[in-house]
């Protein structure tokens, strides 16, 4: 396999899988802020902050209303990680490989971005947008079922796991981070919605699918150090960094030359399920702990970058 077609393959995994969460956290978010009382004001440019675009939005928007929040995260062009961005990106690059997926990933794509190109408008208003977002994400769930079931599982298909799986881990990071970040106190604030932290970790829960999961798991009632243990440490849960990270080294330990990502992987994975949740909230050090396994995250990803998709370019 040529390494550019390699790397497309791989980024329309991520990109599917990008636009998939954010559609997800929007419609999380929405849900609780729904439950909130009125007199509780929630920020929408925290959803923002766990995409990483703080300064992409600053750029563009000078109030963090929940329309602008939305319509960058929704439907701005010039935010890559957009719903319509990653949509967009995720067509070009099954586009230019047709010839490795099976025919009908083509067909989900491509009507999936014209679906959210022409809908644009349903997926920011309010009344729309839940719906809107539902579409996209049944529609994420179809190819990846499609691939999953269809897909020869041979080099390809391994780096579509690659990506996906890599893209999941980075994201639940993520939003582990900034939950942890305006929702583990320490001490009472009294202008901080204490009473009301349950329905927004629940909100995160939410939008990894993982409600109904952690019940089964975990009898305690909602807590923020419940919450993170599973979405970071929580093998059998298919959006825990743990599992994300154990899917995506058995995808690279299917490929050539695979030693150094490899290596990286392993440490990833070490530092995820080796960490001590209770430790590391007591004592004020997960925003800390949560930007190095970002950054083991990036690590891989430039790593793969390296072994397998600048061949071409150095040919």
């Amino acid at each position: 396999m040529l390494s550019r077609v390699a790397e497309r393959i791989y980024w329309l995994a991520r990109y599917v899988e990008r636009a998939e969460n954010t559609a997800r956290m929007i419609n999380s978010f929405q849900l609780v802020s729904l439950d909130m009382p009125k007199t509780i004001e929630l920020s929408w440019k925290g959803l923002v902050a766990v995409t990483g675009t703080d300064a992409i939005f600053d750029e563009h928007y000078q109030r963090e209303d929940e329309r602008n929040c939305v319509k960058f995260l929704v439907a701005d062009l010039y935010n890559p990680s957009s719903v319509l961005s990653s949509l967009k990106s995720a067509r070009e690059n099954v586009r230019t490989t047709r010839d490795l997926v099976p025919s009908e990933a083509w067909e989900i794509v491509n009507e999936m971005y014209l679906y959210a190109r022409d809908n644009i408008d349903s997926g920011i208003s309010k009344r729309g947008r839940y719906p809107f977002l539902t579409e996209i994400i049944q529609r994420c769930q179809t190819l990846t079922g499609l691939l999953a079931g269809c897909m020869s599982h041979d080099a390809a298909y391994d780096f579509v796991r690659l990506g996906r799986n890599l893209e999941r881990a980075d994201m639940t990071s993520r939003q582990i981070d900034v939950g942890a970040i305006r929702f583990l106190k320490r001490d009472p604030d009294p202008d901080d919605p204490q009473p009301y932290n349950g329905l927004l970790w629940t909100s995160i829960l939410r939008s990894q699918s993982g409600f109904q999961m952690y019940r089964q798991h975990v009898k305690r009632r909602i807590n923020g150090v419940d919450v993170v243990r599973f979405l970071l440490q929580d093998i059998p849960f298919p959006r825990a960094v743990a599992h994300s990270l154990r899917y995506v080294q058995e995808a690279v330990e299917r490929l050539p030359r695979n030693e150094m990502p490899l290596r990286l992987i392993m440490q990833a994975r070490r530092h995820a399920q080796g960490a001590d949740v209770d430790e590391l909230i007591h004592d004020d050090r997960l925003h800390d702990f949560i930007d190095t396994l970002q950054l083991d995250i990036a690590e891989i990803h430039v790593s793969i970058v390296d072994t397998w998709f600048s061949l071409d370019q150095a040919a």
